[in-house]
């Protein structure tokens, strides 16, 4: 890599990370992105995508974030395909090191995203986008009229279960305990929908379905007894964890996610700057990324104008 010292580097290559990377480089920013050996992001593991504005059809995860980047590097935005192994945010300009580079920047954008946890059994990641979804938001809408299965027991996995009774012929909640963790307001909807059953003291231990979803193995905690459910589909609802832990003792963390304290999307340290997941734990969408994204290049091109070089 040039060895100049970067105006903008965004690190991260997902709806935030490349929108950032749009409008810092229509900006005359001249931004990299350190987009990591697995770019994209969460999308690159989603099959269709029907609630991005201005796709009336509906577009595949992977072609979305490669339009993306294209549209990025139309304006000038260059690319780093490295993974970040540490960074120093202790003085300016910023410290980011990679395998290969170390680079030198006046700003800094993290848009690492965040991952969902999943439940590492058999047939999870085969299936995954093939009846096994992270998302009811995204995903719900293509599992009309079938039999769904969720796996959680906060108020997040109650909230898809109820979103799900939208298109769902039946949803049937999994639970390794025999009460949920969820608020007693979210439990109480949940359980007087007529669409949501529970099954309680119980995991998933495998995922079967040949290209797709057919059911799930379950393994009753107490008895030790296994069961197979026929499903149509079945979503991972046990949360997120955030990609921050480059940035612990460096950015102020809460639950792992990046605090932006003032109304814009500035972290704790000057001139770093931080959108999409690493910060949203609440909506979670490629949409609402995106114009964090925007938010924060913005943000930092303000920083630059009245930043001493």
């Amino acid at each position: 890599m040039d060895q100049e010292v970067r105006n903008v580097t965004i690190i991260g290559s997902g709806p935030a990370g490349l929108t950032a990377a749009v409008y810092a480089s229509r900006g005359d920013l001249q931004p990299l992105v350190v987009e990591g050996v697995e770019a994209g992001g969460q999308l690159m593991l989603t099959t269709d995508v029907e609630n991005y504005p201005g796709f009336v059809d509906g577009i595949m995860g992977p072609e979305l974030m490669e339009r993306m980047r294209k549209q990025a590097a139309r304006f000038g935005t260059d690319y780093l395909t490295d993974n970040v192994r540490s960074v120093d945010l202790s003085t300016r300009p910023f410290k980011v090191a990679t395998a290969g580079d170390t680079i030198e920047t006046r700003s800094l954008i993290i848009a690492t995203g965040a991952s969902a946890r999943m439940l590492g059994v058999p047939g999870e990641r085969e299936l995954l986008g093939h009846g096994v979804s992270t998302c009811a938001t995204c995903d719900g809408f293509f599992f009309r009229d079938r039999k769904l299965l969720i796996v959680g027991g906060g108020d997040s996995a109650m909230e898809e279960a109820i979103f799900l009774t939208k298109f769902a012929s039946s949803v049937t909640v999994i639970h390794r305990r025999d009460k949920l963790r969820a608020s007693k307001i979210m439990q109480d909807r949940a359980k007087e929908n007529p669409k949501i059953t529970f099954i309680w003291d119980s995991v998933v231990s495998e995922i079967v379905g040949n290209g797709k979803v057919a059911g799930a193995r379950l393994r009753n905690l107490k008895t030790g007894d296994e069961t197979t459910v026929e499903a149509g589909g079945i979503f991972v609802a046990i949360g997120h964890t955030p990609n921050t832990a480059l940035f612990e003792d460096q950015v102020e963390l809460n639950g792992g996610y990046i605090v932006t304290p003032r109304e814009d999307t500035q972290t704790t340290v000057a001139g770093v700057f931080a959108a999409g997941d690493v910060v949203d734990h609440r909506y979670r969408q490629a949409i609402t990324a995106a114009g964090m994204g925007c938010m924060a290049a913005m943000d930092a091109e303000r920083f630059l104008e009245g930043a001493d070089h």
